[in-house]
C-alpha cells in the first residue's frame, strides 16, 4: 500500500513537472536571463526553483553604465550572454577601432547597425593590404553622422573626393588624425571648410602634398577659429600648412617633427600676426635657427618648449626665448652634442624664467655656473634630467643636492658621476622622491644601496648593465625617446580587427608609457608620471 502511494506521488510530481515545462516553453520570456534558474545538487536535471533575476530589472541605462566600466574583452563576453545585453552593449559603445582593409565594405551596414552610437572611430590598415576606399568612408559617414574623432592610418585608397563627402556628412568632427594617407590638399581643405568645430589636427606623411610645384595651400577655412592643436610629422612640403597655422588665432599647441624646408620665415609671419595664445611649441629635426626662435619669443604666453636636434639654434635664440617668455614651465633641449647651447643660454633661463618646473638637457654640456644659478633662481624646479652630458660630475650633483630644494625627480644618464656624487643626495634635496641612474660607469650598486639605507623613502633605480651605446642624447629618436609630452607612435600595422576597448580599458600604448625606463624611453618614463601627464585612455 505504501509503495503504491509512493509510486502515485512520483507519477503526479512528474506530470506536474512535465506540465510546468510545457507551459514554460509556450510562453518564453522576452529575453534570456543569465541567472534565471538553479538546479538540484542531488539531481542536476531537475529544476527546483527560480532565482529572482534582479539584473533583468535594471534599466538599460544602468546596464550601459556597468558595461562602460568594463574592459573591451569583458564587454565582448557580456554581449554573448543574451540578446538584451548584446543590444545594450552595442548601443553604449562609443569608440571603435577597425581593420580598414577593403573587405570591410560589405559588413559596414550590419556593423554600424549594432554600434549606432559611435563617436570615435579609428580606421587602420596594414601597409601591405588594400585599404578601404571612398565608398566605404562615405557609407561610414552616413551611418555615423555624430562622429567627433577620426583616425586614419595607411588608408591609401581614400581620395580627395571621399574626404569631401565625409566632411559634409560629419560636420561635428573635433579631432582628425591621419597618417600615411594619399589624399592631398583638396581633401584636407574640404575638412577645414565644412567641420567648423575641429580643435585638434594631426597629420603625418600625407602623400598627396609631396609635389611642391602643384600642391595648393591648406587652410585656414572655417575650422581656423576653433583649432587649438596642430601636429605635423614627416611632411615633405609641410609649409603648405602655413596659412592654416597663421589663420588659427586660438592656436595653443604647435608641434612640427621632421618636416623638410626652412621654417624661419613661417615663424616670423606667426610673430607678425600676433597669435597670442600659443603655450606649447615642439620642434624636432627642423631647419630653423635663432631667427625662428626670436620670432617664437614674441609668444609671451609660451609655457612649454621642446628643441630637439635643431643644430642651427644657439644660445642667442634661447636667450631671446628666456627674456620674453617668462612663464616658461617646461624646457627640453636635445643639443645633439653640437655645443651650440650651453651655459650662456641656461643662465638666461635661470635669470628670467623663475616658474621653471621641468628641465631636460640631452647632449648639452652645462657647467657648475649655470646649474648653480638654475638651482638658486628656479625655486619651483621639480624635475631634472641630465643625459649624455660630459660636464656633469660629482661637483655638479653636489650643487644640485645643496640648492634644488623643490626637486622631486632626478634622472642622470651617461654622465661622469660616481658614488661620491650620490652621497650628496643623502642629505640634500629634501623633497626628492625618485632618482634614476643609467649608464654612469662610476656609480656602483654599493653606492646605490648606501643611499637607499640613508634615505629609506627615496626610490633609487640603477641600470648599469646595458650595452655601451649612447642612449638619450645621441641616439636617433629625439623627442619621441626623451620628450615628456610626446607619446610613442603606435604601430600602423597593428590595427585591430575588432572593436576598440571600452571607456576604462587601458590601451597598449598607454601601458607602454607606464613602463619606467624601458629601452629608449628612459627619460620619458622617469618624469612623465610626476608631470601628471597620464593621458586619457583611448577608450570611451
Amino acid at each position: 500500500m505504501g509503495q503504491a502511494a509512493s509510486a502515485a506521488a512520483i507519477t503526479c510530481r512528474r506530470q506536474t513537472s512535465h506540465s510546468h515545462c510545457s507551459a514554460s516553453k509556450s510562453r518564453s520570456p522576452p529575453f534570456i536571463s543569465p541567472m534565471l534558474f538553479t538546479e538540484s545538487h542531488e539531481s542536476p536535471n531537475e529544476v527546483i526553483h527560480a532565482v529572482p533575476d534582479h539584473i533583468s530589472e535594471l534599466p538599460d541605462e544602468c546596464l550601459a553604465c556597468i558595461f562602460q566600466s568594463l574592459s573591451s574583452a569583458d564587454r565582448n563576453r557580456c554581449s554573448l550572454v543574451c540578446r538584451r545585453w548584446l543590444r545594450v552593449e552595442g548601443q553604449s559603445r562609443h569608440r571603435l577601432s577597425l581593420n580598414s582593409q577593403s573587405d570591410l565594405l560589405p559588413v559596414i551596414p550590419s556593423l554600424f547597425s549594432r554600434f549606432d552610437s559611435v563617436t570615435k572611430l579609428a580606421l587602420k590598415c596594414d601597409r601591405r593590404s588594400v585599404s578601404i576606399g571612398d565608398e566605404a568612408l562615405v557609407l561610414i559617414s552616413q551611418r555615423c553622422p555624430n562622429l567627433t574623432r577620426l583616425k586614419l592610418r595607411a588608408c591609401r585608397e581614400l581620395t580627395d573626393a571621399g574626404m569631401e563627402i565625409f566632411a559634409k556628412n560629419c560636420k561635428g568632427l573635433k579631432k582628425l588624425s591621419c597618417g600615411s594617407c594619399t589624399f592631398g590638399a583638396p581633401g584636407m581643405n574640404a575638412v577645414l571648410d565644412h567641420c567648423a568645430s575641429i580643435e585638434d589636427l594631426s597629420v603625418k606623411r600625407l602623400r598627396g602634398t609631396t609635389d611642391i610645384a602643384s600642391v595648393e595651400t591648406i587652410g585656414p577655412g572655417v575650422a581656423a577659429s576653433s583649432l587649438k592643436n596642430i601636429c605635423l610629422k614627416e611632411l615633405y612640403n609641410g609649409q603648405c600648412f602655413g596659412p592654416l597655422i597663421l589663420g588659427s588665432k586660438n592656436l595653443r599647441t604647435l608641434k612640427i617633427f621632421r618636416c623638410s624646408g626652412d621654417w624661419d620665415r613661417l615663424f616670423q609671419l606667426l610673430a607678425a600676426d600676433r597669435v597670442p595664445n600659443i603655450v606649447e611649441v615642439h620642434l624636432e629635426r627642423l631647419q630653423t635657427s635663432d631667427v625662428g626662435l626670436e620670432a617664437i619669443s614674441n609668444c609671451s604666453t609660451l609655457e612649454v618648449l621642446h628643441l630637439v636636434k635643431t643644430p642651427e639654434c644657439t644660445d642667442l635664440g634661447l636667450i631671446a626665448i628666456a627674456e620674453r617668455c617668462k612663464l616658461l614651465r617646461k624646457l627640453h633641449i636635445d643639443g645633439w652634442k653640437t655645443n651650440r647651447i650651453g651655459d650662456e643660454g641656461l643662465i638666461a633661463v635661470a635669470k628670467y624664467c623663475p616658474c621653471l618646473q621641468e628641465l631636460v638637457l640631452i647632449g648639452v654640456n652645462p657647467t657648475n655656473a649655470s646649474l648653480e644659478m638654475l638651482a638658486s633662481n628656479c625655486q619651483n624646479l621639480e624635475r631634472l634630467a641630465l643625459c649624455g652630458t660630459e660636464t656633469v660630475g660629482d661637483l655638479e650633483i653636489s650643487c644640485i643636492a645643496a640648492k634644488c630644494t623643490a626637486l622631486k625627480k632626478l634622472c642622470i644618464k651617461s654622465c661622469p658621476v660616481s658614488d661620491h656624487g650620490l652621497e650628496a643626495l643623502a642629505s640634500g634635496c629634501p623633497n626628492l622622491l625618485k632618482v634614476k641612474v643609467k649608464k654612469c660607469k662610476g656609480v656602483t650598486s654599493e653606492g646605490v644601496n648606501w643611499l637607499r639605507l640613508c634615505r629609506g623613502s627615496l626610490a633609487v633605480n640603477l641600470d648599469a648593465a646595458e650595452a655601451e651605446h649612447q642612449g638619450a642624447g645621441a641616439s636617433d629618436g629625439g623627442a619621441q625617446e626623451n620628450g615628456l609630452e610626446t607619446p610613442p607612435i603606435p604601430s600602423e600595422a597593428a590595427a585591430s580587427a575588432t572593436i576598440a576597448s571600452s571607456s576604462t580599458g587601458r590601451s597598449s600604448s598607454f601601458k607602454s608609457r607606464l613602463g619606467l625606463f624601458s629601452g629608449k624611453s628612459y627619460v620619458v618614463c622617469t618624469l612623465r608620471r610626476l608631470s601628471g601627464g597620464s593621458r586619457s585612455s583611448r577608450h570611451s
